[in-house]
């Protein structure tokens, strides 16, 4: 007996809307229909495991298959099955009400990647790609009859009592005109390989089983050796080089999640290491961009997180409101904050020896969250010249009684190129000052959190300041020279430097100290870099912020002032600068090319 009719919708020419807008990305629709057979497949299991079917469950694999000629597409399922009466329940109010739903909340939204998931109308998503779908069904319920759906991509349907020998569902999708790629196998099964190599349930394509049913996220990890872990890794990423290490995350209160992640070798360029983790819900692949649910630092993390409680229904402004994704977001910061300090405290060498990758998560970590500041204050290293590591509180005792200024505060001293900054790096260690190594990209961040965060301290680059003047004290050595000649010197160096905007100063240093130091103070260079960064130039060119400190002890200084003749005065006071700007790198172009030549020239005594 056959029974047409229409689906009740209120919202006209539904079905186009649902093709626009329903996923960006077509290729979900399979996803969402062997979703839906997996979950078919679970209900009959369960109802077998409480004693409610008392029937042999039998082989329940998924089949999918493709047919070229007749340009169908087919899922099989020997799930719970459906009779008439729930098609016209399920399929035809239900699921259509999901999808009159989705069309009034986000017909007006251009933007069809915010998107992410489900209203209970997966199985509309085959109109994306069908001009026709059937459904051939039969219930597991005793006596029940097979049934047959149709519907055209209308909102007219038919249902009709049909032949099937086996409980379960068929769904058949006749493939339209613009989507013949998708009777492509290759195609197809691309799709399943990346929405469905973990499915809980086995599927078969092509003869071929593609999943893995027990992904080892699903399993204790009691149950696990580092091999399955690093395996596991191997065919989540095949080309990389093994983790570090790893967290197997499992919590079912106050919401359930699994999952591992894994904490990859990381180089200094950042972003080939982003958006790495996979999200699932129930082994079944949603997406790689889990900005909402882990924090923006660990994002670097590799891995799988696999939750039912992160709704997949909503746009991601939605998702970041969430009580249950702040409190996941939450879980798995204190998760890797509590497993860094276990290696910290459990193997410090070892931590030690992977600080290069792993000092980028903790930096970047402390930068962007106050919380995990908090938590890796006791874990986070610095590390000197002498390739030593302190934590926070070990080196700020270290460096107590050499270098706290005369208003008492403490200054940490470190160089961002020791190649470059080497004659500043000497003149500090003459004074027996340490001084740490920031040469990666983010340290340009953390010096500033570092600043803010420990109390009484301050930060300076090595070539900030003259070494007299990194670590003010109330103790200054004075200048041999009368304040006539300091003058004198001052306008020397001007006159020989050209510039109107530069002031030399002369301070009274060591014998053995530089004639002349150029230093760009700290403040200014740290927002001349900002600046740069950002793709602005608001202070003008570096040499403008420059210092040019002359050491008046030194015997050059009295050479110069004792020279005849203020061309010859201007030419040694010229190389002397430009010795210093060469010590800066500062030296460059045809400025460098005339100081090469005048060089060359005082050597042979032209």
């Amino acid at each position: 007996m056959e029974e047409k009719g229409t689906i009740s919708v209120n919202t006209e020419n539904i079905f186009p809307i649902i093709k626009k807008f329903l996923y960006s990305d077509h290729d979900i629709f399979l996803r969402e229909l062997v979703s839906n057979a997996v979950d078919a497949t679970q209900k009959i299991q369960k109802l077998a495991s409480i004693g409610e079917y008392k029937e042999e469950v039998g082989d329940v694999k998924i089949k999918v298959s493709v047919d070229e000629k007749a340009k169908t597409i087919t899922i099989s399922d020997k799930g719970i099955g459906m009779t008439g009466e729930e098609i016209k329940k399920y399929i035809n109010q239900v699921a259509f009400s999901g999808a009159t739903e989705f069309v009034e909340k986000f017909k007006g939204i251009d933007d069809a990647n915010q998107i992410i998931g489900k209203f209970g109308l997966g199985f509309y998503s085959g109109f994306m790609v069908a001009e026709k779908i059937e459904i051939v069904t039969k219930s597991y319920q005793e006596g029940a009859a097979a049934a047959k759906w149709e519907c055209d991509g209308t909102t007219s349907f038919s249902i009709t009592e049909t032949e099937k020998k086996e409980r379960g569902t068929d769904i058949i999708l006749y493939i339209n005109e613009e989507s013949k790629e998708y009777l492509e196998k290759f195609k197809i099964q691309q799709i399943l390989e990346k929405y469905g190599k973990f499915l809980p349930i086995e599927v078969e394509f092509d003869e071929k089983v593609i999943n893995k049913t027990e992904p080892i996220w699903t399993k204790s990890p009691n149950d696990l050796k580092d091999e399955d872990y690093l395996e596991f890794y191997k065919t989540l990423y095949p080309m990389s080089e093994d983790p570090l290490f790893w967290i197997h995350l499992n919590v079912d209160y106050p919401f359930n999640l699994t999952g591992i992640l894994y904490f990859p070798k990381v180089r200094q360029d950042i972003t080939q290491h982003k958006d790495k983790i996979q999200l699932y819900s129930r082994q079944v692949f949603i997406t790689d961009e889990v900005k909402e649910i882990v924090p923006e630092f660990l994002t670097l993390m590799h891995g799988v997180i696999d939750s039912p409680d992160i709704p997949l229904n909503v746009s991601r402004s939605y998702l970041q409101a969430d009580s249950n994704v702040k409190k996941i977001n939450s879980y798995i910061t204190r998760k890797v904050a509590d497993k860094l300090g276990d290696l910290f405290k459990n193997d410090r060498e070892s931590y030690q020896q992977k600080w290069e990758s792993i000092g980028l998560f903790v930096k970047y970590g402390m930068i962007s969250d106050e919380k995990f500041y908090d938590r890796a204050k006791g874990f986070g290293l610095l590390k000197n010249l002498g390739n030593e590591f302190f934590t926070f509180e070990e080196y700020l005792a270290k460096i107590e009684a050499n270098q706290t200024d005369k208003d008492k505060k403490r200054v940490i001293i470190y160089t961002t190129e020791p190649g470059k900054q080497d004659s500043y790096i000497q003149a500090a260690k003459k004074k027996d000052y340490d001084i740490l190594k920031f040469d990666e990209i983010i340290d340009t961040h953390f010096i500033g959190v570092l600043e803010q965060k420990l109390e009484n301290v301050t930060l300076k680059r090595v070539d900030s300041e003259v070494v007299n003047k990194l670590v003010e004290k109330d103790d200054k050595l004075e200048s041999v020279l009368s304040k006539d000649d300091e003058g004198k010197v001052k306008e020397i160096f001007k006159k020989a430097i050209g510039d109107e905007k530069l002031e030399p100063e002369v301070l009274g240093m060591g014998v053995d100290e530089a004639p002349v130091t150029i230093t760009v103070p700290e403040f200014m260079r740290r927002m001349q870099e900002m600046s740069e960064m950002q793709g602005m130039n608001m202070f003008g060119a570096m040499p403008n912020s420059q210092t040019v400190t002359i050491n008046g002890n030194h015997p050059l200084i009295d050479k110069i002032l004792k020279t005849e003749g203020e061309e010859d005065q201007k030419a040694l006071a010229k190389q002397a600068y430009d010795l210093g700007l060469l010590s800066q790198g500062l030296l460059t172009g045809a400025n460098l090319t005339a100081f090469i030549s005048k060089s060359f020239e005082m050597i042979s005594g032209k």
